[in-house]
């Protein structure tokens, strides 16, 4: 009876708690716990003055261990997560996951694969390639590696490092952390040693034997900056081209923008980015855009999808679990959801890279308040892409499927800036995804069909586009300008580019495959905004790696030697845009060179961090638009030949010893720009910080001014002279440093312009403390005539160098930077400029007005063709989500569901079974006390003095001996 009470008490426990457990659990504390010989894993959770814990038994010792804490503050929503319940449509980052922080995330069961595990599919007959560091040949999590194979140069198969096997258990561990396709056939490559050293010709014999061993999906937790090392990037095409699903890590480089890493940044790979579990893009995660199409064009949407990638348990080296964090992990949970996914489709002759991508980007969820170049097309979505595949039907897709230029912030940067009447045309890049055939073709031409009820004969459209579309993929770049009658004219323009993509037929006899698909356009227009408020961006004169030796502009950095970031507004310069925007300049880039835009229209020419050369028909017409009122900011960056000779370094790769082609810009190139007005910089290299108009200022590996006009304003500051410790390892203090100059031109009507020594402060890489303040005083100056009062005036105000004593640096003998350059060509007598190009011209399309009314929301409206997910009905499982864990000892290791499932004893869906038990809770301590009551009234009482008892009474209840 003593037993029964307890039991019974801990269900009132559990009946009162219901309330704590209902709501919202916020972190609290995250704190490791000691591992002293430790035999298990202790995760504790806090609800209140609550506590419970879980222990695992299998985690091994090197296991980062941690005791979470968590609150419970404001009530919570909490739905099942079986499909068509509320939660699993949900994205938002309150959700009853946060229920299930106590214990360890096993992501197969998180993203719902045991619906399919119990629908019998289980990844069987599927091949499957890992590209990574190895797998030993007995691990206990796997009961189907076919092969291993080695590329190295390491005598072994085994995998010394542990990444491989994590990533292999993702993908398919039939135990423990449960992988999502455990009957999958694993092709384990090694092309990693054990000191993370690999090589472009050890992926290059391993892909061809991937295509000979005809595989049908490869992970590559992998990836670097360099999208032009061709033969890797033409491999890859070939594989893909052989129908191998390619599923590639987007980077670690977050929360910098323009950081994807190749191959994930292929049209025909699944580019997969990071999220935690609270669906919080993480970090560490790459952003888009791709850099592949600059300065010329812009970049494509990147990554495809997001999934989970932080704290995502998988198998460790010699078995147990083990946890990790990075987009390494997201890429095989995406590679093991395809695998599975392909084992579920009837018709493997439908399932082609670009069926699969297609199928996990219309199926992926939105996440809310984050845009394309962070999620992609949004979180993955098993359950639904399941759907989606076996319903499909060969056709093409778009990626995006839709432009719309005012819906924030999922459209960032577009939405960001309207657009108006003589601005720069706005470029949007698109993907065009082919079902039908590794080969395709855009029959005729795009159509641009305006709806004239939303005015869009307001707007004109002109397209690129690839002429074959190989492998599976193409791109469809759309320049997107105001019409002139729109001049002064604000409001939203709607319409839709129609394309036809064609494929060959199947057979021989058969007819040609097409497939046509609509791309909605809706933008906002505003009149042109005045000069003063208009700022160009030079793109044209920024170069980056790949494909030479950019190196990087503060030399501080020594883990990050390459400038790969772009350059652009919209990647590494994006803080400073955004701040721009909020001092509500417009911002646009020049993609092409100076010759080829209208200055009268540009109140400012920003360059920022130029590495290219200069056409002699731009210095003279830049000066002459200068003389007629455009204004020049420039920030410069280090240049000096002796320094640049100290940061050159072997390439394992290419057996060779690389020099940079420039310093952190080419000073030289700015020294003749800049030669008409009298001035230029010098070849010094300085770091350290200093105040300026009461703002704290750090200068990294900036160059001083050498000369300036005499009747300009020149700041000067005291800084340490880095070249010197660069070289000799001395250390020496200079003082007055010119680093800031501003200048009006003497004519009338003529602009300013400004020089700074330093881009740092402005370029997100490696910002230390930002000088957006210094940038709205300049642009204060060079709009508006108006010189900040807090230079003009300051303390460190000096007499401008007239530059005699001044060394002026000369470019690097033997530099390649002809090779890379877009102005200059080799000659037999050294390298000279190019003929200047011509300026870009676009077609603009003829117009086929539509007089109909545009669909209201552009996301939900469109879909992929054919698609009906009525027809393809997820069982109705009871939803019973089991938490997969390791044996504890003693416990037999055989599965006891068909198809090799092993439910686990902890039930993941803790917020529906709760009110359950609560319920019968209730009932049982009712039931109970009303047990007690009626044997109260029946027990016999102890006498009391003067007081009687009916004697009556006590012969109908004789007394009983209560038990203890």
């Amino acid at each position: 009876m003593k037993l029964v009470n307890i039991w019974l008490l801990l269900l009132v426990v559990l009946l009162c708690g219901k309330r704590h457990l209902g709501d919202r659990l916020e972190k609290k504390s995250f704190e490791k716990a000691p591992c002293p010989g430790c035999s298990h894993l202790t995760l504790k959770v806090e609800f209140s003055s609550t506590v419970v814990e879980y222990a695992d038994p299998g985690a091994p010792c090197n296991d980062t261990r941690w005791s979470q804490k968590w609150q419970s503050s404001r009530p919570l929503r909490r739905a099942s997560l079986s499909l068509g319940s509320g939660f699993w449509h949900a994205t938002g980052r309150h959700s009853s996951r946060r229920l299930l922080r106590a214990i360890p995330r096993q992501v197969a069961q998180t993203l719902q694969a045991d619906v399919l595990w119990q629908m019998g599919y289980t990844g069987a007959n599927v091949r499957v390639a890992v590209f990574d560091t190895g797998l030993s040949e007995k691990h206990p999590h796997f009961k189907n590696v076919k092969e291993r194979t080695n590329w190295t140069n390491e005598r072994t198969l085994d995998d010394g490092l542990g990444h491989g096997t994590f990533v292999a258990g993702v993908i398919a561990s039939m135990r423990e952390c449960q992988g999502f396709a455990p009957d999958a056939e694993l092709h384990i490559f090694r092309v990693f040693t054990n000191n993370q050293v690999s090589y472009t010709s050890w992926f290059l014999d391993a892909f061809n034997y991937a295509i000979l061993k005809k595989m049908d999906v490869l992970n590559l937790s992998i990836g670097g900056p360099d999208f032009m090392d061709h033969p890797f990037v033409d491999k890859v095409w070939e594989l893909t081209a052989n129908n191998v699903i390619m599923v590639s890590a987007i980077g670690n480089d977050g929360p910098l923008y323009g950081t994807l890493n190749n191959p994930a940044d292929q049209m025909d790979v699944i580019g997969v980015g990071g999220i935690d579990f609270e669906d919080n893009i993480a970090r560490f995660s790459s952003r888009g855009m791709t850099t592949w199409e600059l300065p010329g064009g812009y970049g494509r949407v990147k990554p495809d999808i997001v999934t989970y990638g932080a704290g995502v348990r998988g198998s460790g080296v010699k078995g147990g679990c083990r946890a990790l964090s990075g987009t390494s992990v997201a890429s095989p949970v995406v590679a093991g959801a395809v695998t599975l996914l392909v084992s579920t489709v009837q018709k493997r002759e439908l399932v082609n890279p670009a069926s699969m991508k297609q199928a996990l980007i219309a199926s992926a969820r939105r996440l809310p308040g984050v845009n394309m170049f962070e999620q992609g097309h949004g979180k993955l979505d098993l359950l639904r892409a399941y759907q989606i595949l076996n319903s499909y039907k060969p056709q093409a897709s778009l990626s995006p499927s839709y432009i719309d230029l005012t819906e924030c912030p999922y459209m960032w940067p577009y939405c960001s800036q309207p657009i108006y009447y003589g601005g720069m045309p706005t470029i949007v890049n698109v993907t065009i995804l082919n079902g039908m055939g590794v080969t395709g073709r855009i029959v005729d031409k795009p159509d641009w069909q305006p709806y004239l009820p939303q005015n869009g004969d307001n707007i004109e459209v002109a397209f690129s586009y690839s002429s074959v579309l190989w492998p599976w993929s193409g791109y469809l770049a759309i320049s997107i300008s105001v019409t002139k009658k729109a001049a002064s004219w604000e409001g939203v323009a709607q319409g839709h580019v129609t394309v036809t993509v064609a494929s060959p037929a199947e057979s021989k006899n058969g007819a040609e495959q097409t497939s046509t698909v609509k791309l909605p356009i809706k933008v906002k227009i505003i009149p042109a905004p005045p000069r003063s408020k208009r700022v160009l961006w030079d793109q044209y004169h920024n170069l980056r790696y790949p494909p030479g030796y950019f190196p990087r502009d503060n030399l501080r950095m020594k883990n990050d030697p390459l400038d790969w970031n772009g350059d652009h507004i919209h990647t590494n310069f994006r803080d400073m845009y955004q701040h721009l925007r909020s001092m509500g300049y417009f911002v646009e880039v020049l993609g092409s060179p100076f010759t080829c835009f209208d200055a009268s229209q540009y109140g400012t020419l920003l360059m920022v961090d130029s590495e290219e050369e200069y056409f002699p028909e731009e210095v003279a017409k830049l000066r002459r638009d200068v003389d007629n009122g455009l204004s020049l900011i420039v920030f410069s960056d280090w240049y000096n030949t002796s320094v640049m000779r100290k940061v050159k370094f072997y390439d394992e790769n290419t057996r060779q010893w690389w020099m940079p082609d420039t310093g952190g810009a080419n000073v030289p190139a700015l020294n003749e720009l800049l030669s008409v007005w009298n001035m230029g910089f010098s070849d010094g290299l300085y770091e350290g910080d200093f105040t300026l108009a009461n703002h704290d200022m750090y200068y990294a590996s900036g160059c001083s001014i050498a000369k300036f006009p005499e009747d300009g304003i020149v700041i000067t500051q005291t800084f340490k002279d880095q070249g010197l410790e660069v070289l000799k390892q001395e250390t020496a203090v200079v003082e007055n440093v010119p680093i800031l100059g501003l200048y009006q031109i003497p004519a009338e009507g003529g602009g300013r312009i400004v020089l700074y020594g330093d881009s740092n402060c402005l370029d997100d890489s490696h910002r230390q403390k930002d000088c957006f303040w210094l940038l709205d005083a300049l642009l204060q100056y060079t709009s508006y005539g108006v010189t900040p009062p807090s230079l003009s005036h300051s303390g460190n105000r000096q007499r401008p160098p007239s530059g005699a004593g001044s060394a002026t640096p000369e470019r690097m003998e033997g530099n390649h930077l002809h090779r890379y350059s877009k102005v200059l060509e080799a000659r037999l007598g050294g390298p000279e400029p190019r003929a200047l190009p011509a300026c870009p011209h676009l077609s603009w399309a003829k117009p086929q007005p539509l007089n109909e009314t545009a669909p209201s929301n552009l996301w939900k409206h469109q879909k992929l063709l054919s698609i009906d997910l009525d027809k393809v009905v997820l069982p109705n499982f009871r939803s019973n989500r089991p938490q997969v864990r390791p044996l504890s000892p003693g416990e037999s290791g055989a599965w006891d569901i068909p198809g090799g499932i092993m439910p686990g004893r902890y039930n993941q869906e803790v917020g529906q079974t709760i009110p359950v038990f609560a319920f019968l809770g209730a009932m049982v301590v009712l039931a109970f006390f009303v047990v007690q009551i009626n044997k109260a009234r029946s027990r016999p009482k102890r006498r009391k003095p003067r007081v009687k008892r009916p004697q009556l009474m006590q012969q109908a209840h004789p007394p009983k001996t209560p038990s203890v």
